[in-house]
């Protein structure tokens, strides 16, 4: 991916079901647990990289010994540094008692994360805050076991305000910049109501209909309660996904179905998937329930999920992967006039691999049918040598873009910078004949278009082709996100650049204020959910005339070569990912009342030129 878009987060779950001795006898360790939740978290490490977390809860434990645990890191490698404190403290026991590994009861009491339930959390950083602080699991702590809480999440609420309010709490500075902060002080207060009126086992699926209506965002969250009793729920519009195992061993929960089905080996049926206002709770005997603790409402899954953020290898989205990619195959054959002889296809690394596939898979599909056709025409006048020169033509493709380790630089110089941005991508030379080919490069999407510009487009000029074609998999981004993604300035998308210079330069630039008075009105009257004004924005243009408008813009003034961009239909989106459906940040058409309400304000932040998020 050129432009690289940070989402919140990866969420990994494990509730054990047996004694640690059973593990201990069945797969030589009392560690399994932990084993498998550093797999699970390293199998979803591409959903989080700024930080991350785990926390521990431990049943039967005597009055006075700690039962809840947590650990979180900010390092570099946030994974390997946690799970290595915890190999660092069992080489620590073993230096005075070289068998305890080979002892579960002795082990649980010296190890703090040798606990029955354990959450796991990956984090990236939707508002630049990359303090450890940050990291989750959130807990909150007590002297009654049951109102003891350990809280994670992968989501963004767009109304915490109004959840501080509703308690009567006053926010400090670090609450009003954490979600969940907001989240855990809701589910906590409904945790201690309910462990007061049940002091011996709190019903979960009554705390979380109470605190969940009250959440707008989507969001996909664990819980640990003290007391052994645990959660694992979805929003309504199942916006953020969550996938499940179950056996009479483990009760797992995940972000992503390939990471559960590779890190226990298990098959694709056998992974369910949580549904939308659904809540996977467990109790502390091990028993466990699947409750729908909020009506499920029009299914709105990211669909981004599946176009990058998701690993490629879930098998489902693999094939939808590819069906992205394959749809686009006739608009590229419409640009390049159908001549494939003189076009070199490519992508963006690495994330646009697998479209690419599709794409290519659309043009041999092509390519195909002309063979059979241009045979067919030849009748009896057939040779060995025609038909082998038409059976050996092929779709041509190339390595072209080539992405080196991030280049980190001292220079504060813009100008300097911009001079080390442009070598983030490297080219293979040699691969292009000068001003005789198209080349045509596929990325996943565009998001601000500054690698495009800065970098990928004046690398492929260094090629000298005919003409140079970038297509992207997914739709136009004209809206910000507030679910989990970090894209929530308006002024920092290339498509939102590309509308209000054809607004300037077709004299319609009473269009722009005629939105920013109509949102103002709304936000005296309290209404900025109401609608997305911003829509007006983009209404008098084609999409065609936006993508062009865009390839003027990602071009540098220096290279004179013909620059296009081809971008996906929604239609073909919601062909190829049916069950992702979400598609807000290119229609903003959004689920929830609070969308609209971010997007007014992104756009009263862009006129007043407030650099931060609508939320």
């Amino acid at each position: 991916m050129s432009d690289a878009i940070k989402h919140e987060c990866g969420l990994a779950f494990i509730r054990l079901r047996k004694p640690f001795s059973y593990y201990l006898q069945q797969y030589g360790t009392a560690t399994y647990g932990l084993n498998k939740l550093y797999l699970l978290m390293e199998k979803q490490h591409n959903r989080g990289q700024d930080g991350a977390g785990i926390a521990a809860v431990k049943l039967h434990v005597e009055p006075g010994y700690p039962f809840l645990a947590r650990l979180r890191s900010s390092a570099p490698q946030p994974i390997a540094d946690i799970f290595s404190q915890i190999g660092k403290e069992v080489a620590e026991l073993q230096k005075y008692q070289p068998d305890i590994t080979q002892h579960p009861g002795l082990l649980k009491g010296h190890l703090p994360f040798l606990g029955e339930l354990l959450l796991g959390h990956l984090r990236y950083g939707t508002q630049g805050k990359n303090n450890i602080e940050f990291c989750h699991p959130f807990i909150k702590r007590s002297t009654k076991t049951g109102q003891n809480l350990a809280l994670a999440g992968n989501f963004n609420l767009v109304n915490t305000e109004e959840l501080y309010d509703k308690l009567g709490i006053h926010p400090g500075d670090f609450q009003k910049q954490s979600d969940l902060a907001a989240m855990m002080e809701t589910v906590h207060h409904y945790l201690v109501e309910e462990d007061e009126r049940n002091p011996h086992g709190a019903d979960v699926a009554a705390l979380l209909r109470k605190a969940t209506p009250l959440f707008d965002g989507g969001y996909t969250i664990g819980g640990l309660v003290g007391n052994g009793h645990s959660f694992v729920m979805r929003d309504a519009h199942g916006i953020r996904p969550a996938y499940y195992f179950i056996n009479d061993e483990v009760i797992v929960a995940a972000s992503e179905r390939a990471a559960i089905r590779t890190s226990f080996n298990v098959g694709e049926n056998e992974v369910l998937e949580l549904m939308p206002g659904q809540a996977l709770i467990i109790d502390d005997a091990g028993n466990y329930k699947i409750e729908q603790i909020l009506p499920p409402q029009e299914r709105r899954a990211c669909s981004f999920e599946r176009i990058y953020f998701s690993r490629g290898s879930d098998e489902k989205i693999y094939r939808e992967r590819i069906a992205l990619g394959y749809h686009l195959s006739k608009p590229v054959l419409e640009a390049v006039n159908y001549d494939l002889k003189n076009t070199i296809f490519s992508y963006i690394p690495n994330t646009a691999e697998v479209a690419y596939f599709g794409l290519v898979k659309g043009m041999e599909s092509y390519l195909n049918q002309i063979k059979v056709q241009r045979i067919l025409s030849w009748g009896n006048d057939i040779t060995p040598e025609k038909l082998e020169e038409m059976i050996n033509r092929k779709i041509r493709q190339e390595k072209i873009a080539i992405k080196d380790v991030k280049l980190r630089t001292f220079i504060t110089n813009d100008d300097s910078r911009n001079e080390m941005v442009q070598h983030v991508y490297d080219v293979t030379y040699g691969t292009v004949r000068k001003h005789e080919d198209t080349l045509v490069v596929i990325d996943d999407s565009i998001v601000r278009g500054t690698t495009l510009k800065e970098s990928i487009v004046r690398m492929l000029a260094r090629l000298h082709p005919k003409k140079i074609i970038i297509v992207s998999s997914a739709p136009q981004i004209r809206y910000p996100d507030c679910y989990g993604i970090d894209m929530s300035k308006l002024g920092d998308f290339i498509a939102f650049k590309a509308a209000i210079a054809l607004l300037k330069e077709q004299g319609l630039e009473h269009i722009i204020t005629d939105v920013q008075q109509r949102i103002e009105q709304l936000e005296a009257l309290g209404q900025l959910h109401t609608e997305n004004v911003v829509r007006q924005i983009y209404k008098p243009f084609t999409t065609e005339a936006i993508s062009n408008k865009i390839a003027a813009l990602i071009t540098p003034p220096d290279i004179t070569i013909p620059v296009q961009v081809i971008y996906q239909t929604i239609e073909d989106l919601h062909e190829s990912c049916p069950t992702n459906t979400g598609d807000w940040y290119f229609t903003g058409n959004y689920p929830t009342p609070g969308g609209n309400r971010v997007v007014n304000k992104a756009f009263l932040n862009y006129i007043s030129g407030k650099n931060v998020r609508g939320y």
